[in-house]
Parts: structure tokens; sequence; C-alpha cells
């Protein structure tokens, strides 16, 4: 008992505030249940990317790096310790909770029982591939060729949930093979580098709507959820400031008019990021495998798409394949748009917080599952992203239980009320923006509607 008491008092301790001074890369310490870790040099080579530890760094992290990690990556740790330990660690009751609860389901094998669901979609999204390339090959209707145009988009929808969860966790027997699904998935099907995806959306997890942290929302100059961004916030992320200039105005001004038109069209975006971030002279883990599956899709699908017998075909074609597509962009958004958002980074010791408040489910029946891909559990997903989405339905009760013991949001709205929430959340930003107090003097606008 007394060599116990000897042991702990040789501890060495700082504080939160001491660990609060290393966050910034080239100085990054973080803290994992109380003990202090040196995460400097690994940051470039951690596998999700070295901005989620920048946007936690000086932090506790204990929650984030639960959700996020299996338990073999515990052991891990040690070669980062730095023999400090929190002085002032506490674990808040919620986050007692969440630990509970993930080492619940651990117990329970959970998070490696992924059941038949990567088959049924693949032998799925085989079926639809198979019957769209047959619409446009094979047939002569113009009415089939447009039918075979919105198969696409539905391929596109359900390629990207695999895509997606195979980014989360191994969808196939081992890593190798894994990330050969993400490239087959994200680059080659769809023409989305996977790359990319990860380096956004393992940012959007930790920040969970950020305004100027989570990239998920800064989509200035078409859209923007919040009067906070006509003050020129700096994105964190981008490390460039977010201009509310004057033709960001006009445009938002109008945004619950042209929020659906812009979904349309919204890949057309992701492939320039796509294309951005692969040119870049950012580090892009696999660039040389990115860009081949990159190729991959833009030598197939211009190929597919110049069968078709005339210019006013192809055009309807890729544009009924890009508004089926579309469906897919709405719910992202609608998980988050109408969601509480905030300034500044995410802070660690209150995880279950911010996504419960950052996050809005998806109503549906359980028949209904395959078409949103398990996101419309958007809540039950942020918690624990690594849970396959078979499981997603499962946990909902106890986590709408534990929002209820802790006095926390938990948002579930039917497909048709979320819809009327975001465009609610985007006229308000919309009639701010009108107002010539707010920003610079827009003279389109002005002739438009002062003139007019």
């Amino acid at each position: 008992m007394a060599a116990a008491a000897a042991a702990a008092d040789d501890k060495k301790y700082i504080t939160s505030e001491e660990l609060s001074k290393h966050n910034k890369s080239g100085d990054l310490w973080l803290s994992i249940q109380g003990k202090v870790y040196d995460v400097t040099d690994w940051a470039k080579q951690h596998p999700g990317g070295e901005v989620p530890l920048l946007n936690l760094g000086g932090q506790d992290v204990t929650d984030a790096f639960i959700a996020f990690h299996p338990g073999s990556a515990w052991k891990h740790l040690d070669n980062f310790f730095t023999g400090y330990h929190l002085r002032d660690f506490h674990v808040s009751d919620m986050s007692r909770d969440y630990r509970n609860l993930a080492t619940q389901f651990t117990r329970s094998g959970m998070f490696e029982k992924k059941g038949h669901g990567v088959i049924y979609s693949l032998c799925f999204i085989s079926v639809l591939l198979a019957a769209c390339f047959y619409g446009v090959l094979r047939c002569d209707g113009f009415l089939t060729h447009i039918l075979s145009g919105g198969l696409l988009g539905l391929i596109w929808m359900q390629v990207a949930y695999l895509g997606h969860d195979s980014g989360h966790y191994n969808i196939m027997i081992s890593p190798r093979f894994n990330k050969l699904a993400q490239i087959l998935t994200g680059n080659c099907l769809t023409g989305i580098s996977i790359a990319w995806w990860k380096w956004t959306h393992n940012a959007h997890h930790i920040a969970c709507n950020s305004l100027d942290y989570d990239p998920d929302l800064q989509h200035l100059p078409m859209l923007a959820v919040s009067t906070r961004f006509f003050t020129n916030l700096t994105s964190k992320f981008y490390n460039r400031k977010l201009e509310f200039d004057p033709i960001a105005r006009f445009f938002i001004s109008y945004q619950h008019l042209t929020y659906y038109p812009v979904m349309c069209v919204a890949r057309v975006n992701l492939y320039l990021q796509t294309f951005l971030l692969l040119l870049s002279n950012r580090r892009v883990p696999d660039r040389a495998l990115n860009i081949l599956g990159i190729m991959i899709f833009w030598t197939w699908f211009p190929l597919l798409v110049s069968c078709l017998p005339n210019w006013t075909e192809r055009v309807l074609f890729v544009l009924a394949s890009f508004c089926v597509c579309a469906i897919q962009h709405i719910q992202f958004t609608l998980n988050h748009f109408a969601a509480d958002v905030y300034v500044g980074p995410p802070k660690g010791n209150n995880w279950f917080e911010k996504q419960t408040a950052g996050t809005i489910d998806i109503d549906c029946p359980s028949w209904m599952d395959w078409f949103f891909g398990g996101l419309q559990f958007q809540l039950e997903h942020h918690l624990f992203p690594r849970l396959p989405r078979c499981h997603l339905r499962k946990v909902s009760p106890i986590i709408r239980d534990l929002c209820k013991k802790h006095n926390l949001p938990y948002r579930s709205l039917t497909f048709v009320e979320a819809n009327k929430w975001t465009l609610r959340t985007l006229r308000t930003a919309a009639v701010e923006a009108r107002d010539f107090s707010m920003a610079p003097r827009n003279l389109l606008w002005e002739a438009v509607n002062t003139h007019g």
C-alpha cells in the first residue's frame, strides 16, 4: 500500500492549461485518460491525417480516441508517452456513460460483426450497373436512355455508402483488400478521390458543425448556414479567409431558392476538389493509386456517354444521373445544416455534447435503410463511426435514452420535416444577407432588388 502510494507520488504532472500550449504543428501534445502524449512527429504519419490531431491539440481526447480507434490501437500509445499525467484530469458523467457504452458494444462484438450488407450492396450495384450499360448500349429508346442515367445516379449513391463504410472500418477481409475497395468504389466508379474524402470527412467528424473548422459547412459563395459567415471567417481547414464578397452576398440572398438546383450540380464541385487535391503539393496518401482510379473513371464514363446517339440525350443522361444522386447530397446537408453551429476549435472534453448538438437523424422505416445507407442515423454514426451500419438501428433507442438522461437533444425528423428545417435555416441567412449593414454593398443585388 505504501509502495503504491510512493509510486503514485513519483508521477510527473502538468495542468490542462499547460497542456493547451502544445497545440500546433511542431509542438503537438494530447491527453488520453489523463496520460500525456507527444504526437508531434507522428501527426504527419497518422492514418486519419494531421488535421484531426491539430484540431484537438492540447486537449484530453479520450472520447474521440475511443470513437475512432479499435482496441488494438491502445498498445501503440506508449511510444508517445511523455511521462506526464494531467493533474486536473476529470471525467464527466456523460463521458463515463459514453465510454461504458463503447465497452459494452466492444464486448458484444458489434464492431466486428458486419453482417452481409456488403455482399448484398455489391450484388445490387452490379445488377444496376449491368442494367445501366444495357440500357445505353443495347436499347434505342430515348426514355430508356434517360432512365439509365437515373440508374447511374442511384448506383453512385449506393457506391458512396460502401466507400464511406470502408473509410471508417474494414468492410473486406484485410486492410489491403479494404483499400482496394475504397479505390474501386470511390475513384473508379464515382470519380471522387477516397483520399480527398478522408481528408475532409475526418475533419468533419472531429469538428462537427464548427463554422471555421468543419469543411462540410464551408460552401461560400453559394451557401451559408449562419450569418457568422458574413464576418469573413477564416477557414482553419483550408487556411484561407472565407470572403463574404458581393458575389457571395448575391447568391446567398437567394440560397433558399437555389438550394435544390445547387445540389443537382454538386458533383461538379466534388470532381474539382478531387483534382485540386491530387494535383496539389499537399501530402496525399496513395496519390498514384488515387490518380489511376480517377483516370479509370474519366475513361469509362465519357465513353459510356459518347455511346448515346446525340448531344441532347448525352446532356440529359448526365443531368439525370446528377439529379438522382442529388438526393444523397441533400441528405448529407439535412443531417447538419439545420443543427446547432459554433465558431472555434472542437473540445475533446465534450465530445458527446458536440455530436448531439451538430447532428439530425432522418426518421424512416427499416425497409428504407438501404436507400439512406445507414446515415439516417447520423448521431449514432458520429458517436460510433466504426460501428457497422447494420447495428445503427439497434443502438438508436440506447442513444436516445442516454441523451434523455443527460438532457441533450436527440433530433429525429422525417425527410420532409428535415427539408423544411434546412430551407428555413437557409432562408433566415438569406434574409440577413440582404441587409446592407451586414456586408459591403453589392451593386448587382442592389440593381435587381432596389432599382429593378
